[in-house]
């Protein structure tokens, strides 16, 4: 595994910010299921214990649909979705990479993900949210 290195981020109103442990260089998921695509969500997932909320616990919403695996998580003041427990990984986190600040960010690449067909895809992106 690559070095990892600290990355920030959070939601607009800067309500709701964490922290990730990540590499430098970025493999950024781009999902085509019904609501990533809707809102332009770009996938950084990274293990539970290499994600820490820094504030905002008061300030999140959640909402669930279908199986209830997925929490997606909005700020209440700016309706941003910053991060998100997926189904495809739910022992993990998913950051919206729009919403990372890029200080530390060496490079990255946006990878196709067919997430209307996810069960299909999820094999390829579990490892994503191991240790």
């Amino acid at each position: 595994m690559s070095e990892l290195v600290k990355h920030r981020g959070g939601c607009h109103c800067k309500a709701v910010t964490w922290e990730i442990m990540a590499p430098a260089v970025l493999r950024v998921d781009e999902c085509d299921c019904s609501v990533c695509d809707m809102i332009g969500y770009l996938h950084v997932i990274v293990p539970k214990s290499c994600f820490t909320l820094l504030t905002g616990a008061d300030s999140i919403s959640t909402y669930t649909f279908n199986t209830g695996v997925a929490q997606h998580y909005f700020c209440k003041t700016c309706g941003i979705k910053s991060h998100y427990v997926p189904r495809s990984n739910p022992d993990g986190f998913s950051v919206n990479f729009r919403c990372l600040d890029r200080a530390n960010v060496a490079d990255y690449k946006i990878v196709p993900c067919e997430g209307l067909t996810w069960e299909e895809i999820a094999a390829r992106v579990e490892h994503l949210s191991k240790e």
